[in-house]
Parts: C-alpha cells; sequence; structure tokens
C-alpha cells in the first residue's frame, strides 16, 4: 500500500497492558514501523494526548489524537475488542484505527514515515550511524563494501580504530565535538580497506536524537575523482613554476588584460616580483618608442580573441631592454568565450646578440678565435687556385702540441684551454696578415702561408714559429712546458691540390711524431712509409681471418717458495712475411684501423679458454691476466662481455684479472672507479700494471678494489746491489704493502733483481729469469713436472 486512505484499517493486536504483539501493513506504513522496532510498543504511545490504557480499555476506544510517522498528528476513531483463548479466558486486545477524512497524512507525511533503514542503502556514499561508545548501530552496503567487512564484523568494530595512525587524533576530536557541543564536522582521510585498497573520503557527521537516546548520524563521499583533479591542478602549477620560459595569465577585462599569474621564470627574466606585477596591465613592461609595428599585432590580436606571436622589445624592472619573443594564446569557457589570455615570454636576447656575429661564429673556432676547418679549406683552395695563376707557392704547416694530452690531465682542461689560446696568438702574432691560423681539431693547428718566394724562406718561419711554441704558459701560478711537432708540405711540388697538399703535410707529421718531435717538410719517402703503415693495417685486418695471432703464457711465481701462482697472457702475430711480431709493432696501427676491439675480444676469449682446459686438467687456483687498453674497457659492453665469458667458459670469480697501467686509472678517476666496481662485481680482479712509473694518488687508489699491483719495468731494472736505484722499488713495495695489496715484480732478468725484491717482500715475481713467455704445451708440461710437487 503506497498511501494510507480515510478509511483504511489499521490493525494491531496488543497484550493485556496494551503492549503490540502484531500489525498489518497499512499500520507500519502509517508509524514507521519495522520488525525489529514494533514488538513491545505501548499503544499509548501513538496517542498524543495523556489517555491511559485502563481508561482506553474499559471504554473501547474512542476518539483519539494519533502521533504519525515523522511528527505529525492527526485524529482517528480507536476501536478495541476483547479477545479470548480457547478456554475462554480473556487474552489481549485486537485494535483498529480509522482516520478521519481530513487527516490523511500528506506526501510530506508518507515519505517522512518511510523506515531509514530502506533508504540508506539507497545512498551514493556510506551511511552509519554511531553511539557514544564508539560504535556502528546503522549502516548501509557501501559501507561494507567500503571496508571490506561482514555485518557481524562492522557491529562488534570500534569506529576509531579504523582510522589510520595520522588521521585518529583529528577523529577523536571531531567525535568529541559532536556529542559534546553538538557541532557538524567533516574531515578528508585515506581509508585503507582489509585487502590494502586505499580509497580517499570525505567523511562527516552530526548529533541526531532517537528514541530518548543520541547518536552521530553521517555519511562518507568518495572523492577519489577530486583528488586525482587536485593531483592534476598541482602538477600543472609546478609545471608552471618549473618552466623555464616566463609565463603570464591575464584576465580579459575590456580593453585591459589584468595579469593574475606569473611564475618564477616571469620574476627572473623580467625583474618584477610577482607583487608588482599582479593585478597591473601586462603592458606595463613595454619599451618606449621600440617596435610600434609589432604591438599594434598584439593589440589586433587580443581585440580579435585570437592567437598571436611577435618578438619585440621589452624592458626590465632596472631599465634594461631585452628582446621578448612572445606567444600570446586565448583561453575559452565552456560557453566558447575567452576569459583570459596566456602569454608565454623567452628572453631571445642572447639569440639576436649571437646573430649579429653569426658569421664569424660559422667561420671560427669558438675557444681560440682562429679560423676553423671550413673556413681553412676555403682559404686553402683560394691560395692554391692564385699559385696556379701566379705561378707561386703556398706552404701549408701541420702543427700538434707535444704532450697536450698530459698537460689536461696534470692541470686540468682549463689549463689546457688556456694553452690553446696562448698558442693561437703566438701563431697568429707570427704569420702575415694574409696567412691563416686554423685550428682544426684538439691541440692540432694548421697554417695556410701564401706567396711563399722560397722552401729556405718557409723553413725559417717553421723553426721561429717553434721556437716560440716552446716558451712556457703561465696558469695559476705554474709554468705549463709547451711544445709543438710540425709537418709541412709545399705547393706544387708536394701536391697539386689542396686534398694532396694537407696528405702530404699530414705525412710529414706523422714522421715528425715518430722521429722525437721538430720541424719535418714532406718528402717522395715518406709516401713510402706510410703506404707501408697502410700494408700493416690491412694485414691487420686479415690476421684474425687467418689464424695469425696467437698466445703465450709467461708464469708468474711465489717469491718464496717459487711455486706457480698465475700466468700472464701475451699477444704474438706470425706475420706471414715479417715473422713473429710483438704488440709494440702493430697494436698501435690496430688502434688506427678500428681492429683493437676484435683483436682485444679475441684475447680474451683465447685467455678464458686457456684458464678452462687448466681447470679440467685439475689445476686450480692460477688465474690468468690479460693487458686491456683505454679504447677497450671504456667501450659500452666490456663489463657484460666479460660476464658472458666467465659464465660461458664456467670461470669461478677471480680466475680472469684484467691489468691496467696506473697512469691510465689515475687520468680518469670516475672511469677507474666505475670500471674497478663493475668488475668486483662480475668476479673479475683488477691488476695494476707500471705502478710507480709516474704521478701516484694513494688516496684515489685505496678507492679501488685492486687485488695486486706491479712494479713499473723501470723500477725493476734500476735495483743494483748498492746505490739509490733500488730505493725506487724498496719504496713501491712499501707503498703496495701499506695498501694491503700483493706486489708483483715483472721484467725480472738477474739474480741480483730476485735477491732484492725477495729481501724486501715482493710477493710475486715473473720474468725472463724464472721463464720465458710459454706456449700452452709448454705450460701443461711445466705445470705436470711442478704444479704435485707443489
Amino acid at each position: 500500500m503506497s498511501s494510507i486512505e480515510p478509511s483504511a484499517q489499521v490493525c494491531f493486536l496488543t497484550d493485556d497492558e496494551g503492549k503490540v504483539m502484531t500489525w498489518n501493513p497499512a499500520c507500519a506504513e502509517l508509524f514507521g514501523w519495522t520488525p525489529e522496532g514494533a514488538p513491545g510498543r505501548e499503544l499509548t504511545g501513538l496517542l498524543a494526548g495523556e489517555a491511559s490504557w485502563p481508561a482506553l480499555a474499559s471504554a473501547g476506544g474512542g476518539r483519539v489524537r494519533i502521533r504519525f510517522a515523522g511528527g505529525a498528528e492527526g485524529k482517528a476513531t480507536l476501536s478495541l475488542l476483547r479477545q479470548y483463548d480457547a478456554r475462554g479466558e480473556p487474552q489481549g486486545w485486537s485494535a483498529s484505527l480509522t482516520l478521519a477524512p481530513s487527516e490523511s497524512p500528506s506526501e510530506t507525511q508518507r515519505v517522512g514515515a518511510t523506515p531509514l533503514a530502506d533508504v540508506v542503502d539507497l545512498l551514493p556514499g556510506t551511511f552509519y550511524a554511531i553511539n557514544r561508545a564508539g560504535r556502528f548501530v546503522l549502516w548501509n552496503h557501501n559501507l561494507e563494501r567500503l571496508t571490506e567487512m561482514t555485518p557481524d564484523e562492522l557491529a562488534s568494530a570500534k569506529v576509531m580504530d579504523m582510522f589510520e595512525r595520522r588521521d585518529r587524533h583529528l577523529a577523536l576530536e571531531n567525535f568529541r565535538r559532536v556529542f559534546e557541543e553538538g557541532a557538524e564536522v567533516s574531515m578528508e582521510t585515506n581509508y585503507v580497506s582489509r585487502s590494502g585498497r586505499e580509497t580517499p573520503m570525505m567523511v562527516g557527521g552530526a548529533l541526531v536524537a532517537c528514541n530518548g537516546d543520541r547518536y552521530l548520524f553521517g555519511m562518507g563521499i568518495n572523492i577519489s575523482k577530486r583528488r586525482e583533479k587536485e593531483r592534476q591542478l598541482l602538477l600543472s602549477e609546478r609545471a608552471l613554476h618549473a618552466a623555464s620560459n616566463g609565463i603570464v595569465i591575464t584576465r580579459c577585462c575590456g580593453r585591459d588584460n589584468i595579469i593574475e599569474y606569473v611564475n618564477p621564470a616571469f620574476e627572473h627574466i623580467s625583474g618584477y616580483p610577482a607583487s608588482e606585477a599582479l593585478g597591473r596591465d601586462s603592458r606595463f613592461m613595454a619599451a618606449p618608442n621600440f617596435d610600434a609595428h609589432e604591438r599594434s599585432q598584439v593589440r589586433l590580436a587580443l581585440s580579435e580573441r585570437r592567437p598571436v606571436n611577435v618578438v619585440f622589445r621589452n624592458m626590465r624592472k632596472n631599465g634594461e631592454i631585452f628582446w621578448n619573443d612572445l606567444n600570446i594564446t586565448p583561453v575559452r569557457d565552456e560557453y566558447g568565450e575567452v576569459t583570459h589570455f596566456i602569454g608565454i615570454l623567452q628572453d631571445v636576447t642572447a639569440i639576436k646578440q649571437r646573430s649579429e656575429h653569426l658569421e664569424h661564429e660559422i667561420n671560427h673556432d669558438a675557444l681560440t678565435g682562429a679560423a676553423n676547418r671550413t673556413l681553412m679549406w676555403d682559404r686553402l683552395e683560394h691560395a692554391v687556385h692564385l699559385a696556379q695563376r701566379h705561378g707561386s707557392m703556398v706552404a701549408v704547416v701541420l702543427i700538434d702540441l707535444d704532450n697536450f694530452k698530459t698537460i689536461n690531465d696534470t692541470f686540468g682542461h682549463e689549463a689546457g684551454d688556456v694553452v690553446l689560446k696562448v698558442v693561437a696568438r703566438r701563431l697568429q702574432a707570427a704569420v702575415r696578415e694574409s696567412d691563416t691560423v686554423a685550428r682544426m681539431s684538439g691541440d692540432e693547428f694548421v697554417l695556410v702561408l701564401v706567396d711563399q718566394p722560397s722552401v729556405r724562406f718557409t723553413l725559417r718561419m717553421a723553426e721561429r714559429l717553434q721556437r716560440a711554441m716552446t716558451l712556457p704558459v703561465a696558469f695559476g701560478g705554474n709554468e705549463i712546458p709547451v711544445g709543438a711537432s710540425m709537418g709541412v708540405a709545399v705547393f706544387p711540388n708536394d701536391g697539386p691540390t689542396p686534398t694532396e697538399l694537407m696528405r702530404a703535410a699530414d705525412m710529414a707529421m706523422y714522421h715528425v711524431k715518430s722521429n722525437g718531435g721538430g720541424v719535418h717538410f714532406y718528402s717522395p719517402e715518406m709516401r713510402t712509409a706510410s703506404e707501408k703503415r697502410a700494408a700493416l693495417a690491412d694485414s691487420i685486418r686479415s690476421a684474425l681471418e687467418h689464424d695469425e695471432l696467437f698466445l703465450l703464457f709467461q708464469p708468474r711465481m711465489d717469491a718464496r717458495s717459487g711455486k706457480v701462482r698465475g700466468f700472464e697472457a701475451l699477444l704474438r702475430w706470425r706475420h706471414p712475411k715479417n715473422g713473429i711480431m710483438l704488440p709494440a709493432s702493430f697494436l698501435a696501427e690496430a688502434e688506427e684501423s678500428g681492429k683493437m676491439i676484435e683483436i682485444g675480444n679475441w684475447v680474451l676469449d683465447q685467455a678464458c679458454a686457456f684458464l678452462q682446459e687448466l681447470r679440467q686438467l685439475g689445476y686450480t687456483g692460477l688465474p690468468v691476466s690479460v693487458n686491456v687498453s683505454h679504447r677497450e674497457y671504456s667501450q659500452h659492453g666490456f663489463i657484460p662481455g666479460l660476464a658472458a665469458r666467465m659464465e660461458r667458459y664456467g670461470l669461478p670469480p677471480g680466475s680472469l684479472e684484467i691489468e691496467i697501467p696506473e697512469a691510465d686509472l689515475i687520468r680518469n678517476p670516475a672511469l677507474g672507479r666505475d670500471l674497478s666496481a663493475q668488475l668486483r662485481e662480475v668476479g673479475v680482479a683488477l691488476s695494476l700494471d707500471e705502478f710507480g712509473k709516474g704521478i701516484s694518488d694513494l688516496s684515489f687508489l685505496r678507492q679501488l678494489s685492486v687485488r695486486q699491483v706491479k712494479l713499473s719495468k723501470a723500477a725493476v731494472h734500476d735495483i743494483a746491489l748498492e746505490g739509490k736505484g733500488s730505493q725506487l722499488a724498496k719504496t713501491l713495495i712499501d707503498i703496495g704493502h701499506n695498501l694491503e695489496l700483493a706486489v708483483v715484480g715483472e721484467a725480472v732478468e738477474t739474480e741480483a733483481q730476485v735477491d732484492f725484491l725477495r729481501s724486501h717482500g715482493c710477493d710475486q715475481l715473473q720474468g725472463q729469469w724464472f721463464s720465458a713467455p710459454l706456449m700452452p704445451d709448454a705450460v701443461r708440461q711445466m705445470l705436470d713436472q711442478r704444479y704435485h710437487a707443489q
């Protein structure tokens, strides 16, 4: 029944004392009764007056005033009939109510009579009623789904225990305010359900009196979407703040565009803090008497509510004029109306200034101011062309600074830059205005000397230049020694074209470097030497294909017991024409030809295969060391390649050693630290070669994971029975032991060296005195004879 008609019978049964026992649907709808709340109610509790039960019972009912659900009142006729049991004994009463025609409940009253329990499950969020003890007495299914708790679990749960610890204090305070002050409260919290799902919620409530008691009635709303929007807004705000370009947001106000937001980049560019920019029209920075056309473009675009991009001049707060690349975009609301403009400012002053010097930058070296490669070739081609027409000579001088890498490593790159600048100034001061000084790359310079009257004249100029180069350069209180090697080629004798002329100068330079420096003019014999180098490079390319490379293994001996402690792998080349070649005679060309990496990988594979064979024969604990170059260990994939080999050949950690010269690691400390740590991670030991040959950095060496140091060959060769030459080896041994590293003396060739190294605690020895490098078969024979006896 959806409504109560005036003639509808509202019926129920009471006991002898007038307490409700059963009722019909009309009764439930009229009074809002539920199966849980109706039994035991007193009939007199429905009446608005003060009639007593005995009086009503004796009168059999009568005209009464009824209190409906929701608090409304109305008139009705109450009829009471006595009920009897099977024995004829009186037992309870049958009651019926007939509403007066004018007292039918209104729509509001009927809706108000709807039981609360029927409504709460229809609410979009969670609903709950909490008693003063802090426990749920009523809730909806949404609360069960949120908490992932059963009704029994919710009934026994303590509400405060369901808040995170960080929110519990505020929740307790709000709970207190509701019951003690009658306040309406709300708070945000992140609710974590039983499965760990976190839900941001807005929860709140107020005090409600119900049947003589008071409860906190409240709801919780999932605010995940709002939180996400807030996060996006915060992210957008941070992006605006972090932007390197200035950003201005203005509000359309007729002719004015009032600034509502500026980011820190705007403050930095303009010099105006936000407090001085907000609320002003954006034109306040305009530089007077500049760029009238561009500003008129902006005004027109703003009036037409369209985007615009201009470049004009503005004025900073300090009065400085700067170039501003301004991009303006309109912002429309949901109705398509433009409400704001966003302006993006970019300070392009430096770009404008650079454009004025663009031609110089294109053709000149930024560091030294000398001509660059492009301008040099242009000048050389022009000079050769004029020399052909006039029958004159042109000289090309290729200059390479001596030991420039050492200057960078010793004094730093800043010092290297100073040296390059000074050298460029000296060269420019030494040549004529018609000549060209160019920096090709790094520490390499080229001179194009036009109208040379004779080769002797060119030679005297080159020698004068070389003397000027030998003067030291002052830097940071130090005098940096500078030297230069020069290769000279002259047109038309040494080359008919600019390209041939440069190639001839390069050959002369190579000859200079191979013969200790100085000045060398090109000669046909140099071409022959160059061709030999090219032939060597070609044969290197085929060395691996024809199985011409092989390894020898030199034993390392225990200095005290004489037992074999490991081997060093040494590369050899069985050249089809030149015979057995040592690495020094071909590795430089291998570097130039780009074959060094391939050769290095081959050496590592052969060394690992040799280690695997020794282990299969039962010879364990004998590591093999392999020398690697900077080009090898600095390449991407070097460490993963080692790890793959260790796994492929079944090698335990520490069985493979990588030898690197001490000076190489000190030259690049960051790479040295990374390489040391990565080698340790993959189980490859690091051996420091040529210890003491150059500058040592003990604090740096302590940062490395090093197994051993190998004394420099010079330190071992200087050992004598008497004299100061032995002190270096002794000092290096002591330093190695102080670093808690094993010390190896290599290149040991005399008994005096053996005795000295042993007596001063050197751990291992290696050299011709004990054994020449051996083929793998010879190694196996030696181990068969000595290993088991050890």
